[in-house]
């Protein structure tokens, strides 16, 4: 007779250790991520609602076309070396091998800073064009140059961000990318109005807030690593990283020209004035996708790292778990912006009223787009980049061909539903392509837990903002704060499960014990 477990029940023990494990470093990197975003959401939120106040719906629009413009266009320089920086640091490290990494992450920074370098200056070359296809008077000048100036240092921030998420290190990205960057553009905002205050000065403010980002993300990537040797790439190790990287590039340009797409083309059919209105609606409407998006980040080097060891098992558990939270957390947020679409909307001014119903299309959109996780992320982790390629080329297809098709009849609210469909067709494409893959898949019976606290939550929210309606900014923060305490509240009692409190309690042990 022996003491102590059995051999089965030892892996049983580390495996639920290493899950226990792996939930609690995700979740502190996402916690990281949350005050990030709540940072990130309020400069952003501070920087429209400062531009959109002092520059009028027609500049306001302009604004957010042209840095948009920017900001997607950067995802095809970055020519996607940053999701393959990611996959490998985070393979290379999971495998012992971080002497591999720096010469690889070099090469892939040099050639995002290449392509994005070759983009800035056809992008200036072909200003008239630009101006054309976004219908852009002349009365705005040199500002396709200002966006153009941002697009080198987009790029650069965003690999060197990349590479230390592979590390599985979250704060760099909190401090740059989410909370230092739009902090950086609200304060060049205001230094450079104290010279022109023109929506050519705003853009520009935001190509200088991305260096300011690149710089910090530079060095954030030299302190990780200045430690390791650096030695030359495997034979074949450029061309591997090329290969995947190659479908990557116009897939990542595609993801993002699908949240603008349809802007782009409403601009087409609506006054200025109203591709503000629309602009502000998009604007809140992507507020949704903010939890998913920090949750995706933290996840994808463990889906890189699990698959590449494969633990399918456990990435499968992961996968369920981080879903279901990620739309949990999203709940709350999703209430008060279909409850109070309204309001929400009257944070950007006066002259916004009228794009209600085209919020209320535009979050059935992004909540199918939460309520699948980042089943996009797990793709492209596991190396199906050129499936990845196909559904967003085949989304965008779809996305263009019913924004022509329905905003000239129905302006912003069939902008919108070309918007909604897109997403949600997207999204249960992947779910199709993960299932077959990875075997893997987000669902299971505790997404039940969510129905009740949801219930509730969104009664108690109705309530609130039908006393309340007269005063927008009374209505906005008492229906918000009524909503989070009662959700949370019902979340707490009926919604997590077993593990789920067992996890909670350990965290909160582990936060007490180091303070």
């Amino acid at each position: 007779m022996g003491i102590g477990p059995r051999v089965g029940e030892k892996k049983r023990s580390n495996s639920s250790s290493e899950q226990r494990g792996d939930y609690l470093s995700i979740l502190s990197g996402t916690g990281q991520n949350v005050i990030g975003i709540v940072i990130a959401a309020l400069a952003t939120f501070a920087a429209n609602i400062l531009l959109s106040r002092a520059l009028g719906p027609g500049g306001f629009g302009v604004v957010t076309v042209m840095t948009q413009a920017a900001f997607v266009l950067s995802f095809a320089t970055r020519a996607g070396m940053d999701m393959a920086v990611l996959r490998d640091v985070a393979v290379e490290v999971g495998v012992g091998r971080s002497d591999r990494i720096r010469v690889g992450v070099s090469r892939a920074t040099a050639i995002a800073a290449l392509a994005s370098l070759a983009a800035a200056a056809v992008m200036v070359a072909a200003g008239d064009l630009v101006r054309s296809l976004f219908h852009i008077s002349d009365n705005y000048p040199y500002i396709v140059e200002a966006a153009a100036v941002g697009l080198p240092f987009l790029a650069l921030a965003n690999v060197w961000l990349s590479a230390t998420r592979g590390l599985k290190i979250m704060r760099y990205t909190l401090y740059i990318f989410w909370a230092g960057q739009p902090i950086a553009w609200v304060l060049l905002i205001l230094a450079g109005w104290q010279v022109a205050q023109t929506p050519t000065i705003s853009v520009l403010a935001y190509s200088l807030s991305w260096l300011v980002a690149s710089v910090a993300a530079y060095y954030a990537w030299r302190k990780e690593s200045r430690a390791w040797e650096a030695r030359p790439m495997e034979p074949g190790g450029l061309a591997r990283l090329l290969r995947y990287a190659g479908p990557r590039a116009p897939a990542a340009l595609f993801s993002q020209l699908l949240f603008w797409t349809d802007l782009f083309v409403v601009t087409r059919y609506v006054s200025n004035a109203e591709v503000g209105v629309y602009s502000a609606a998009l604007r809140a409407g992507q507020i949704l996708v903010l939890f998913l998006t920090s949750v995706s980040l933290m996840f994808s080097p463990y889906v890189a790292d699990l698959h590449n060891r494969k633990e399918t098992a456990r990435l499968d558990r992961l996968f369920k778990a981080f879903t279901r939270w990620t739309l949990a957390a999203t709940i709350p947020v999703f209430l008060v912006l279909a409850v109070a679409p309204g309001a929400v909307l009257d944070l950007f001014g006066p002259d916004y009223g009228g794009g209600e119903t085209a919020l209320l299309i535009l979050l059935a959109g992004q909540f199918v787009n939460v309520a699948t996780g980042g089943v996009g992320f797990v793709l492209i982790m596991v190396g199906r980049t050129g499936w990845d390629l196909v559904v967003y080329g085949a989304s965008l297809a779809l996305n263009l061909g019913l924004a022509f098709a329905l905003a000239p009849r129905y302006g912003i609210e069939g902008a919108a539903v070309a918007n909604a469909v897109t997403f949600a067709l997207s999204k249960w494409a992947r779910l199709a392509l993960v299932a077959r893959f990875v075997n893997i898949q987000p669902y299971d019976r505790n997404y039940l837990r969510l129905f009740a606290p949801a219930v509730i939550a969104l009664a108690v929210t109705w309530a609130v903002h039908k006393a309340l309606s007269g005063a927008w900014l009374v209505d906005l923060a008492a229906t918000s704060l009524a909503g989070l305490i009662t959700y949370a509240a019902a979340y707490a009692l009926l919604g997590l499960t077993s593990g789920e409190r067992q996890s909670l309690t350990a965290a909160v042990a582990k936060l007490r014990t180091q303070a």
